[in-house]
């Protein structure tokens, strides 16, 4: 979302899922929306009945790359230089979209001399696509028609994530594909809040509503209703806040809503962080395997416990209704955090999920037109900035938030870790459709094991001849951080020399593989890219 916010002026999806009613044509890149998204799949899916167009970039044989119109497998990591080569193409062979480049674009000479030296030859080079295809893509992209790029972790969870999404929105603007309905650059977040969350604030180096920490006026603003002096620098990545640990920066630590002993990268790492931290508290609604190392365990409401409201990918605010009363002790975070405040000394007095709602609106310029009477029935999309306005499906349509698009050109910088003799193999993760995340919820519900019941490592055929792979093989996967073993399913799905497995198991857990090395501005770890070595156990 920071590329978005630099490109556009707004970190957010640009249009809305009603739209694949009326896409003529779907890029869909970094993106297995049938495993991760799933009722996004399914608007996809019916898109594609109706004769819509797709084209697919993905390394991995994926359902909807069964039935694309074009199908890229692309080397992993390698999507920057595609995107560059597809833009390379759309120039020389003038097929832009020059009146919106002109009138609503800025920096496009800097495109123009970057992704000069782009040519197919040289893409194909990189990214293992053949010229042919790279120019298929190009001129099915820019060509006239209502035209949207879907990208989603796949193209984030890099250390070069930003570059990524800064040239997918150098694309779209290259082509005249964005504020317009049925087009537009969709990124599809990772959970159901996360898009909420980052509105209030829940990022290091914002205010709530993505207010800068240099903006003064804004400060007086939130310090004159809070009644409480605010600091101005920029807080700790929670990707950073490990090695701040053992740097004895930080001492103590409270998590909700969070597993980072499962979640983050190079949990061995992580493991050994929150062994060494002086005081944990955790909240969550789960004993989870972080909240089994807290200090004090805080149990929080679910989503059925409580009242309140969820942001979703495409910016949509809808109502949370409590259906049950919590359990036991168990309480919805915002009162958590109240009677805790309270207990600290300071006091926040909000009676209710809408009083909190309420000082939303006043602090918050795309929140101020929405009441609980207004999404009482259908939520709204921001920005909403009066209580008649009728919400924003589409951003962008006559100028950018920032005024003008910016260009923002990103050479090809390639994977951190790439395979070499010792780790002669590339390791990726996914979505495992039936399960949520890592198991904290779905891993509790035994219904779910029948359905997928263990972790299985992908092995392209001609990799488990060489290594004397069979089906159900149980193999030890191992990188430079650490190891995990698991059974083998053969399939052509992988592409050849990657090992790809789903990342929901606890009891398989992936991520004492995953590279922590991060993103130079989101923070962003590279979870989907790092060199292994593959050992065949015995039987």
């Amino acid at each position: 979302m920071a590329s978005l916010a630099i490109t556009f002026g707004s970190g957010a999806m640009t249009n809305s899922l009603a739209d694949t009613q009326i896409t003529d044509l779907f890029l869909m890149i970094g993106s297995n929306p049938d495993t991760s998204h799933p009722t996004i799949g399914l608007r996809i899916h019916q898109a594609l009945d109706r004769g819509a167009k797709l084209i697919v970039v993905d390394p991995r044989k994926t359902k909807l790359a069964e039935r694309a119109d074009l199908w890229l497998r692309i080397l992993p990591g390698t999507d920057v230089a595609f995107l560059n080569g597809v833009m390379n193409i759309i120039l020389k062979e003038d097929l832009w979209d020059k009146k919106f480049v002109e009138e609503r674009t800025e920096d496009f000479d800097e495109l123009q001399k970057l992704i000069e030296k782009y040519t197919p030859a040289y893409t194909s080079e990189l990214t293992g696509l053949s010229e042919e295809d790279l120019h298929r893509c190009a001129r099915m992209f820019a060509a006239p028609g209502r035209h949207a790029i879907y990208h989603g972790m796949g193209i984030t969870h890099y250390t070069t994530g930003t570059d990524r999404v800064k040239s997918i929105a150098n694309l779209s603007m290259l082509c005249g594909k964005v504020g317009v309905e049925g087009g537009g650059c969709n990124p599809l977040r990772g959970q159901n809040n996360v898009q909420g969350a980052c509105d209030m604030g829940a990022l290091f180096n914002t205010l709530p509503g993505y207010g800068g920490l240099s903006n003064e006026e804004l400060f007086d603003q939130y310090e004159k209703l809070w009644k409480v002096k605010l600091p101005r620098r920029p807080g700790k990545p929670a990707t950073e806040v490990w090695e701040n640990i053992f740097k004895g920066d930080i001492r103590g630590l409270y998590v909700f809503g969070e597993d980072p002993a499962l979640a983050d990268a190079n949990i061995g790492h992580v493991q050994e962080a929150l062994k060494e931290v002086d005081f944990l508290v955790v909240q969550d609604i789960f004993l989870t395997e972080t909240a089994k190392m807290a200090d004090v365990v805080l149990p929080a409401a679910c989503f059925a416990e409580k009242d309140g409201t969820f942001t979703c990918t495409e910016r949509r605010v809808q109502r949370v209704r409590k259906a049950v009363e919590p359990p036991g002790q168990a309480k919805p975070d915002w009162q958590i955090f109240c009677e805790l405040s309270q207990k600290m000394g300071y006091e926040m007095g909000y009676e209710s999920a809408e009083e909190v709602f309420e000082e939303i609106r006043k602090l918050l310029p795309q929140y101020a037109g929405i009441t609980y009477g207004r999404i009482d029935q259908e939520g709204l999309q921001w920005p909403v900035p009066t209580e008649d306005h009728p919400g924003t499906p589409v951003l962008h349509t006559e100028k950018f938030t920032r005024g003008r698009g910016l260009f923002v050109p990103e050479d090809y910088i390639p994977p951190r870790e790439p395979a070499d003799e010792t780790y002669p193999m590339l390791f990726t993760t996914g979505r495992e459709y039936s399960r949520y995340n890592f198991s904290s919820m779905t891993g509790k519900t035994p219904e779910i094991d029948t359905i997928a019941p263990e972790c299985l490592a992908e092995v392209n055929p001609t990799d488990a001849e060489r290594m004397g792979i069979r089906q159900g093989s149980r193999i030890r996967i191992s990188s430079r951080r650490g190891s995990v073993e698991m059974r083998t399913t053969i399939t052509e799905r992988s592409q050849e020399g990657t090992i790809f497995t789903t990342y929901n198991y606890a009891e398989t857990p992936v991520n004492f593989l995953t590279l922590d090395a991060l993103d130079r501005l989101s923070r962003t770890p590279e979870y989907k890219l790092c060199a292994i070595k593959v050992e065949v156990l015995e039987e």
